[in-house]
């Protein structure tokens, strides 16, 4: 979870302190089964285009953009990249998201009213599908559907898009809403907004008005509640700590029932090396070897056993994080501190497992050790 908390913070804050997101579905933990009683919010009316142009009418508003993630396939003649990220954007969303697009430009409004076949890459896909080539002016296929590339974007942190590193750490391309809802036949249900009040403008006072101007729109009565979802960051933020929370300890049960199993296991092969090295024992103790010194010896042993288990691990969490952070928006990392406490963990187990077989060693009679056969 360290990278994707890195990730959120890092978007929070290029979204501005003041910024605030609009969502048709409420952000907490909700059990829904269908029922108006659990989950009223399903019948809700979707976000529109037009109710996000006219909060950004409002004098107390910087900008508002309407948003839609998706994926989608890209080719660029014998290049091809498969389930790269695809994000619809209303005009003006660079006033929000920010970002630099260079060279070249973002699509304009009527590009999107007409639902032209435009695009904006990140700097990623520009490297996947057209090499050291110039791609501005180019056409790249989407879904099979010919557009062309208007811009070159290069990437910013943002709550709205998929996290990553600064310029990208996946393929992503952007086009206008309209296009790629005539065009590529995204699913809209689902659209978000976020909305960015003027400078010196207090939040709470944007998110009134535009909660006025929405509930206007869509004929609410003072006595019904509202169909839609203001979501301030620092809700967000609670949310994603609880969902970060649980995940953690759902791992840390998990890795503990591991720990137990594996150091049953521990346990189980240290005896059967006792019992096959009685013999040795005898001999060692016979020649002077204290008890201390067979007990060292054998957790010595159970360590290097549990150490060798935390090297493949660690390798294999390394393989599933770059899989992970290269394959999915989630921007997955290892530090040091949680690799160091793996490895810590595993000699701890060795030890707190093996000192029982390590005990019946150095307990062993040398007499009757050297009769066992």
């Amino acid at each position: 979870t360290y990278g994707t908390n890195r990730s959120v913070a890092r978007d929070f804050e290029a979204a501005g302190p003041t910024s605030f997101f609009i969502y048709k579905f409420p952000i907490e933990f909700n059990v829904c089964d269908g029922s108006d009683e659990t989950c009223q919010w399903i019948h809700y009316p979707p976000l529109t285009t037009d109710e996000g142009e006219a909060p950004a009418r409002l004098p107390t508003i910087r900008g508002v953009t309407t948003h839609v993630g998706s994926s989608a396939s890209f080719k660029r003649k014998d290049r091809t990249l498969k389930n790269a990220l695809l994000d619809l954007y209303t005009p003006g969303w660079t006033d929000v998201d920010g970002g630099d697009i260079s060279p070249g430009r973002s699509f304009t409004y009527a590009e999107n009213e007409t639902g032209a076949r435009v695009v904006l890459i990140n700097d990623l896909m520009a490297e996947k599908l057209f090499g050291d080539s110039d791609p501005i002016g180019k056409f790249i296929a989407i879904n099979g559907q010919q557009f062309r590339v208007r811009g070159l974007y290069h990437y910013k942190a943002s709550f709205l898009g998929a996290p990553g590193r600064e310029g990208g750490d996946r393929p992503r391309a952007i086009v206008p809403f309209e296009s790629g809802r005539r065009h590529l036949g995204v699913w809209t249900e689902w659209a978000d907004m976020t909305v960015k009040p003027v400078d010196g403008v207090s939040r709470d006072a944007a998110m009134d008005d535009v909660i006025a101007r929405l509930r206007s729109i869509r004929g609410l009565k003072p006595a019904t509640e509202n169909t839609f979802f203001v979501t301030p960051q620092e809700k967000l933020f609670e949310f994603w700590n609880k969902l970060t929370g649980v995940f953690f300890i759902v791992m840390f049960v998990l890795s503990a029932i591991g720990l137990i199993v594996g150091g049953v296991g521990v346990i189980a092969i240290m005896m059967i090396s006792v019992t096959e090295r009685t013999r040795e024992i005898g001999v060692r103790k016979a020649l002077g070897a204290t008890r201390l010194t067979i007990m060292w010896q054998f957790l010595v042993e159970a360590v290097t056993l549990t150490g060798v288990g935390a090297v493949v691990g660690v390798a294999m969490g390394a393989i599933v994080t770059w899989l992970v952070r290269t394959n999915t928006p989630i921007e997955a990392a290892m530090t040091p501190q949680w690799i160091a406490v793996a490895v810590g963990g595993s000699a701890l187990t060795g030890i707190l497992f093996g000192i029982l077989p390590a005990m019946r060693a150095a307990r062993l009679d040398p007499v009757e050790a050297l009769r066992y056969e």
